[in-house]
């Protein structure tokens, strides 16, 4: 947390804004890799104990079960000092509305009065800092794979919104590929992201897969972004050629094939909990000894990882990232003139008494 340094009696309340999905996609536009070292940084900061990042909240409905409401609180200190929540929805039924599944808004906190000063429209937040995440710990557990050539081929199952951010966020930051292969359950959805990427040179061969297990196969690095509540992926085989496997959706892969692999969390209190698959692997075996470590390890440069086996990155989602990216998008915005706060948010002294 950083210091109060205006005594609560003569601190003023800062103005409040609104910032928009189209205001936040032009901030993001064409700014992958800072918004990558961004992460990186934010990442680093967590593991050297500069956050502090509660458990996210599930807000669940009976009539529902598929969908849910998620709170995630955090704070990031120090120079860039941010406090604030990110509240998010996944409702997957949306879809066949043509609405989007998820929406979101983020709210940043002054760290000296606590007052809101910002509500930024962040389902492109929360996909910016997803694919950031993801290129990062690709690179960089690429580069800690003693004997392993960095990954030529890749494989995508779910080939919805975050998948396609991925993808960006790999091009943009210095990857491509021999040979690009995807599924989804969807075959029209998946035909829609072949067909996108086509004409596009780092995306090398293009194919689509008749089901995940053999898209799976045919990947070096593996991209898993579906809306999947419970493991589908059950043969450990389909991970015998030891590929590394950004786990993003959090719940594809049966404990089998956990416990078989190398696996890096980003935080290990978040992700073995919430039956993520880390967390079915440790209620199944009663240990916790596959995981290997976190992001934050492997960016220190304190740990390697084998060559092998499958390494499997399960990215929780940690609301620092968004609170961090949100700033930097609310400054930027701020900076190039398009946000107005809104007059007379916040009441005056005498209606608040």
């Amino acid at each position: 947390m950083s210091a109060v340094t205006t005594p609560p009696s003569t601190a003023t309340a800062p103005a409040f804004c609104v910032i928009g999905g189209d205001t936040v996609a032009a901030v993001l536009a064409g700014r992958h890799r800072t918004v990558r070292d961004l992460v990186d940084r934010t990442y680093r900061a967590h593991g050297e104990g500069r956050t502090v990042n509660p458990h996210s909240h599930f807000l669940r409905f009976p009539d529902r079960p598929e969908a849910r409401i998620i709170a995630l609180p955090a704070s990031v200190s120090g120079e860039r000092a941010v406090n604030g929540i990110k509240w998010i929805s996944s409702y997957p039924r949306n879809t066949e509305a043509g609405l989007a599944r998820a929406s979101a808004v983020l709210v940043l906190n002054d760290p000296d009065t606590g007052h809101p000063y910002a509500c930024l429209e962040s389902s492109l937040i929360s996909a910016a800092r997803t694919a950031a995440s993801a290129a990062l710990a690709a690179e960089r557990l690429s580069e800690v794979r003693p004997g392993r050539a960095r990954p030529r081929t890749v494989s995508f199952v779910g080939t919805g919104l975050i998948a396609r951010h991925i993808h960006t966020y790999l091009v943009e930051t210095g990857w491509s590929f021999d040979r690009t292969t995807v599924f989804d359950a969807d075959p029209a959805h998946a035909e829609t992201f072949r067909a996108s990427l086509a004409g596009r040179p780092a995306s090398g061969e293009l194919a689509v897969a008749a089901d995940a297990e053999t898209a799976i196969r045919a990947g070096e690095l593996v991209v898993l972004a579906t809306t999947a509540a419970r493991p589908h992926v059950q043969d450990p085989r389909c991970l015998e050629h030891a590929p590394l496997v950004l786990h993003v959706s959090l719940r594809d892969l049966a404990p089998a094939l956990i416990t078989g692999a190398a696996n890096v969390l980003d935080d290990v209190d978040h992700c073995l909990r919430a039956e993520t698959s880390v967390h079915l692997a440790e209620q199944a075996t009663g240990r916790r000894d596959f995981v290997t470590g976190t992001l934050p390890d492997y960016l220190a440069g304190r740990r390697t990882l084998p060559s092998d086996r499958p390494v499997v990155f399960s990215p929780f989602g940690l609301g620092v990232l968004d609170l961090s990216l949100g700033r930097y998008v609310f400054e930027q915005a701020v900076a190039s003139g398009r946000v107005s706060p809104v007059r007379g948010f916040f009441p005056s002294p005498d209606a608040s008494g």
